[in-house]
């Protein structure tokens, strides 16, 4: 991917290009892949023009060219994270409500 994408029909256009390029490098045919990653040719045709397709195919389809660790460049998750080791804390195991504001007045920390 050599510019910026824009919209979801552009990132389709260019995975379906992406893909097709992978299945020629590899000398296959969509028959043949198809019947690799068990989904149909229309599928795959489909998923190569950039004509919409299911998560699964995509998935189906990525894994019969080999290329499953792709999946884990999508949003990959830090596994080590500098600042928890400098204070020791426990791994954070959920998100963490959200603060409320204190109500009026400048300071919020009014005595009575």
């Amino acid at each position: 991917m050599s510019s910026p994408l824009q919209t979801p029909e552009e990132i389709e256009n260019q995975i379906g290009e992406d893909l097709r390029t992978r299945r020629l490098q590899r000398n296959l045919t969509q028959a043949t892949l198809a019947e690799r990653a068990g989904v149909s040719v229309n599928a795959l045709k489909r998923l190569e023009s950039g004509q919409g397709s299911s998560l699964r195919t995509l998935i189906c389809v990525v894994r019969a060219l080999d290329r499953a660790d792709w999946f884990r460049t999508i949003a990959p998750v830090a596994t080590i994270n500098p600042l928890t080791l400098v204070r020791g804390s426990p791994v954070r195991q959920r998100a963490s409500r959200q603060r409320q504001r204190p109500s009026g007045g400048m300071g919020g920390g009014e005595k009575a």
